[in-house]
């Protein structure tokens, strides 16, 4: 299970004009805040199908999402590090909070038998939730941290741009989880990231 929310888009008209600069064609922009113009997304796609040495403007256009997803998903997009900044919610501070339910958990896929392993596990976690409430033990709060599955849902603000996201694209599109290829169909969502996509054409 992977949620995005909250998705916005930013810096369209500052990225283009910097894309500008090398040639001071600043007279060619037609750019209007996040609506990109015809000559602007022409040297934009010119210059996406160009390499990574040329689109430097994906760089400076950005996006903002807040993700929930598995920890299992995290883990794996915890490799896109470079051009990326996230803020999670903790568990180390707040996973006494709440009680625990099975729609903490992404388990969609489960066949019956890891479905059954998974209920008693969210009992077990409630248990140790309300133990670790009534007496602050840090055995009970470690014991909670250390039993949680990688299948929690965990939700992220994420910070990235469209170079990042071309890459984790490309990169995963194709991929056996399904989160990350229900992630890729809501990039290819964003505005113009489907013709840049194509203009990459990897």
């Amino acid at each position: 299970m992977i949620t995005l929310e909250h998705v916005e888009t930013f810096n369209f008209e500052g990225a283009m004009r910097g894309m500008r600069n090398p040639m001071n064609s600043w007279h060619k922009a037609d750019t209007s805040g996040q609506s990109i113009g015809q000559n602007d997304l022409d040297l934009l796609l010119r210059l996406t199908k160009a390499g990574t040495d040329h689109r430097k403007v994906l760089r400076q256009m950005m996006v903002s999402m807040d993700i929930t997803a598995p920890l299992y998903w995290w883990k794996e997009a915890d490799q896109y590090r470079i051009g990326v900044t996230t803020n999670s919610c903790s568990t180390m501070h707040k996973i006494h909070n709440k009680t625990f339910t099975m729609q903490d958990f992404s388990h969609e896929q489960m066949n019956s038998q890891a479905r059954a392993m998974l209920d008693v596990v969210v009992l077990q976690l409630e248990g140790l939730r309300q133990a670790y409430l009534a007496t602050k033990s840090k055995e009970d709060w470690y014991s909670m941290i250390q039993l949680l599955p990688s299948s929690y849902n965990q939700k992220r603000t994420v910070t990235l741009n469209y170079e990042v996201l071309l890459n984790m694209y490309f990169a995963r599109r194709r991929h056996k989880l399904q989160e990350w290829r229900d992630f890729c169909d809501a990039v290819m969502e964003l505005p113009y990231f489907k013709e840049i996509a194509e203009a990459a054409g990897k």
